[in-house]
């Protein structure tokens, strides 16, 4: 693979350095500097001319540096004729701005896509957007990955014939029946209210919960109320167990804790897709690496082959 050039932004080097090493290529420096007037400029610090260039960033806090960050990257490698630039998005932040649900509001998923596009990116790699839509933001091509086969793979080691798979809300549940029909579990979902970010009320769980081992699942979790919301209603309805998953922790404001603080949540599951300081972590967190799927994704598109066939594999 003498043609790929792989570089790392400042929001995840070890992902990035994991891929690299799944892949056997070197992981490129880049050289980050700040001026006097707070202003970025970013150098590329290996050859990019007619290579495929991977950018490995994922949006994560400080969303608002790591993405400038991202656009001058792609910005960089199009000025140093790179034949091809694909931006690696483990995390795309912006997918929670998929609509326009009150009056004036924007559309940071569409804007954001529109940036990167504009600043270089010939397609996007992205793992297990916010909603299925936001793949149509971006005018380039868009490999959208999901982890459910990750996670699949640690709940085997359970015994699983009296679990049942929980999404916290309908626009979650087909990822959650996705879920539970590898795991040959059942599927239940919440009537989720959200009032206000940190603010959500779920009247009712559609589903079967009593006397069973419950798995939550959700594709982020942020400050953690729409799960903690949740374990009062399965608590109600008589839940044997509860184990927590999703792709991106991001467990800010305290979430991880105040999650490990819950006496019946035995586990807590997630991907590295951001990155989660050692100091946040509890004795229930299983941090699963999602390294080896995206370095696969990236070989398959630096060879032309099939990205999608990695979810027919057995």
């Amino acid at each position: 693979m003498r043609e790929i050039a792989v570089f790392s932004g400042s929001a995840h080097p070890e992902l990035a350095a994991e891929v690299c090493a799944h892949l056997g290529v070197p992981l490129n420096p880049v050289r980050v500097n700040r001026f006097a007037n707070d202003c970025l400029e970013v150098q590329l610090q290996a050859n990019c001319r007619e290579r495929d260039v991977f950018l490995i960033q994922p949006l994560v806090t400080p969303v608002q540096e790591n993405l400038v960050e991202l656009l001058l990257m792609c910005d960089a490698a199009r000025g140093a004729s790179a034949s091809r630039i694909t931006v690696v998005m483990p995390h795309y932040a912006y997918a929670r701005s998929d609509k326009k649900d009150a009056p004036r509001i924007s559309i940071g998923g569409r804007l954001v896509a529109d940036l990167l596009v504009t600043s270089g990116a010939s397609r996007a790699l992205t793992l297990t957007l916010h909603s299925p839509q936001v793949h149509g933001f971006f005018s380039v091509p868009v490999d959208h990955l999901h982890a459910l086969r990750e996670l699949a793979q640690h709940f085997r080691r359970y015994d699983l014939s009296n679990t049942t798979v929980v999404s916290p809300d309908l626009g979650n549940a087909k990822e959650a029946a996705a879920f539970a029909r590898l795991l040959g579990a059942k599927v239940a979902a919440g009537a989720k209210q959200r009032f206000a970010d940190d603010r959500v009320s779920i009247s009712s769980v559609i589903g079967d919960i009593a006397d069973r081992d419950v798995i939550v699942l959700d594709d982020e979790i942020a400050k953690g109320s729409t799960v903690l919301e949740l374990l009062d209603r399965l608590r109600e309805l008589g839940a044997r167990s509860i184990r927590v998953a999703c792709t991106h922790g991001l467990f800010s404001a305290g979430a991880l804790k105040r999650l490990a603080d819950q006496p019946d949540v035995l586990e807590i599951v997630c991907t590295n897709t951001v990155p989660i300081p050692i100091e946040h972590r509890t004795d229930k967190l299983r941090v699963l690496s999602i390294a080896p799927a995206l370095a696969e994704a990236v070989r398959r598109i630096h060879n032309g082959e099939s990205v999608s066939a990695l979810f027919d594999a057995p």
